[in-house]
């Protein structure tokens, strides 16, 4: 590469990714074929408009690309309609907002404080502003959605929409019960399975597909493609909702990105990919253990996908960013995250989210994820004491010694 400072600047993220033990939830290493198709000469092609329906010629091999990508995605999830056009999961959560409210209509979301995400109705995020937003949460004591709440609020604002799904949950979400939620209220569903797509896909987590009436994603995450948003939708949407795509919300496709997610789709529907998603959920329920065994406090008291959330203010009296800074000194990535309830500002927060994706595409087992979990203890259990973290920095150049 001619641009030097770019090469070592990846050269070094390279290394990063290679040393450090990756625990942040929504982080994965995909495929050397997802990156070659990411890579391809691909990235140069226009395409603005749909397979058959460009306003650019010259499209016959990315229109095949992205018709493939749609076959899959559609056959993966058991879906009606899919849209893979959306750059990320935010403009897929657009999109659908878009395709049916208009400015001023009412949305129900889970607050970003319970676990949901910016886009779910958050006041700084575009839904907030576009939308009359209201939210739901989690119950003080057993810190997991309380449906009955859920439908209280949704009966009293009677929201258009209401969005189901979260970044920070590790619990199963009750899709039937929403569903009946949303008919009751007079409600379209959407779920936001960002997190959870692999594990859908996989089998190993409940689908919403059969209940909702969109479904939106990333293809990262635990799916395990390329940085990107999909859409899934029920035929009688499909128009509307490919018209809030494009030309409502985006312009070109990225037709590499496509191709890496048509490829993302095929890896997610072979037998091994299973497997690895039956390890994701056992390893994030070790590392769980381990914590508690440890003295941590597991927020929600459990996990039942691939996500820890640690309570370290109330375990520890340290915050979430302290520990998040203390763990990336001795090459273990997570971040701070805030807890339900928490009464700590966003810039410190009084958790820590952690996920098993990353690491068990690396081909860690519960072994491996036991000593980490002892890691964290080490160093959190000694925050101040620069002799535990040169040992906490050891253990992890020791543990991934079998793995670069």
């Amino acid at each position: 590469m001619k641009d030097k400072q770019i090469e070592a600047i990846i050269s070094n993220e390279e290394k990063r990714q290679a040393h450090n033990i990756e625990l942040i939830a929504s982080e994965n290493y995909c495929s050397k074929d997802v990156m070659e198709a990411v890579g391809s000469c691909l990235t140069n092609k226009y395409a603005e408009g749909y397979p058959g329906k460009r306003y650019y010629g010259g499209c016959v091999n990315v229109d095949e690309s992205e018709s493939l990508a749609i076959q899959r995605a559609c056959e993966l999830f058991h879906a009606e309609h899919a849209n893979v056009q959306p750059h990320c999961g935010s403009a897929a959560n657009m999109a659908v907002y878009r395709a049916v409210l208009k400015q001023g209509d009412r949305l129900l979301g889970m607050s970003l404080d319970a676990g949901g995400h910016l886009t779910h109705g958050y006041k700084l995020s575009f839904s907030g502003n576009d939308y009359e937003t209201f939210s739901y949460g989690v119950d003080k004591e057993s810190e997991q959605i309380d449906y009955d709440e859920v439908e209280r609020i949704a009966l009293e604002v009677r929201p258009k929409l209401i969005v189901a799904g979260a970044s920070a949950y590790a619990r199963f979400i009750d899709y039937p019960r929403f569903k009946a939620i949303a008919d009751k209220a007079g409600a379209l569903l959407m779920v936001d399975m960002a997190h959870v797509a692999g594990l859908v896909a996989a089998g190993v987590h409940p689908s919403p597909v059969p209940y909702a009436d969109f479904v939106t994603s990333t293809t990262h995450k635990t799916l395990r493609g390329p940085r990107g948003g999909l859409v899934l939708c029920r035929e009688e949407y499909a128009k509307a909702l490919d018209r809030a795509v494009f030309p409502g919300i985006q312009g070109g496709p990225l037709c590499h990105v496509i191709a890496g997610k048509a490829v993302c789709f095929y890896e997610a529907m072979q037998p091994e990919f299973i497997a690895y998603q039956k390890d994701v959920v056992n390893n994030a329920k070790v590392l769980m253990e381990t914590l508690k065994d440890e003295g941590f406090r597991i927020v929600s008291g459990g996990t039942d996908n691939h996500m820890v959330l640690v309570d370290v203010k109330n375990s520890f009296g340290i915050t979430g960013r302290k520990l998040e800074q203390k763990l990336d000194e001795v090459n273990i990535t997570v971040n701070k995250n805030a807890i339900p309830y928490d009464e700590e500002k966003p810039a410190y927060t009084s958790g820590i989210r952690l996920g098993t994706p990353a690491m068990t595409t690396r081909g860690f087992k519960q072994e491996e994820f036991k000593e980490v979990g002892k890691i964290i203890s080490l160093v959190a259990h000694n925050i101040d004491d620069e002799q535990s973290i040169v040992i906490a920095k050891r253990r992890v150049e020791q543990l991934m010694e079998r793995f670069v």
